[in-house]
């Protein structure tokens, strides 16, 4: 044997388990990447599940009011000033807290400047997935949605 082939055998000696380790630590990089983008999907998708929800109930109010049209006064409220809600609207707040946690609502009606001219309906609802101090990681960012309406008077 070449004394020169021999010394070169003995300088790659581990070569291939450090080429090993390289390899395993830029795929477990990559796993950690995917695992991340996962999450952060699942957390959008979650976020628009509740953006649908709030759409929904306030479509139903809004639908409720367009029903009811002589009471449309009685519609506005703000659930953040502690008061409970007005029997009209009971059942819908109720629904609303059981499909999005921790949620507020205010609405606003504004009466038409005319007999004629339809009223505006102003709904926002405000809620929060995890609650938690500021500071707290674990704590959700409150999450809000305002839909605007005209409810005509029916003829």
């Amino acid at each position: 044997m070449n004394p020169r082939t021999k010394s070169l055998k003995t300088k790659q000696h581990g070569v291939a388990l450090i080429e090993l380790m390289i390899a395993m630590v830029i795929l477990a990089i990559g796993l950690l990447g995917a695992v991340g983008l996962q999450a952060r999907s699942l957390s959008a998708i979650s976020g628009a599940g509740a953006r649908v929800d709030a759409t929904i109930a306030a479509e139903r109010l809004i639908g409720l009011m367009w029903a009811d049209q002589a009471n449309l006064p009685a519609y506005a409220w703000d659930s953040t000033g502690g008061a409970g809600a007005p029997a009209v609207i009971g059942n819908w707040m109720a629904d609303t807290q059981a499909m999005l946690p921790n949620a507020t609502a205010v609405i606003t009606v504004t009466p038409p400047v005319a007999p004629s001219s339809a009223s505006l309906v102003s709904i926002t609802i405000t809620w929060q997935r995890r609650t938690g101090v500021a500071t707290d990681k674990n704590a959700d960012q409150v999450n809000s949605h305002t839909i605007v309406a005209t409810v005509a008077p029916t003829t």
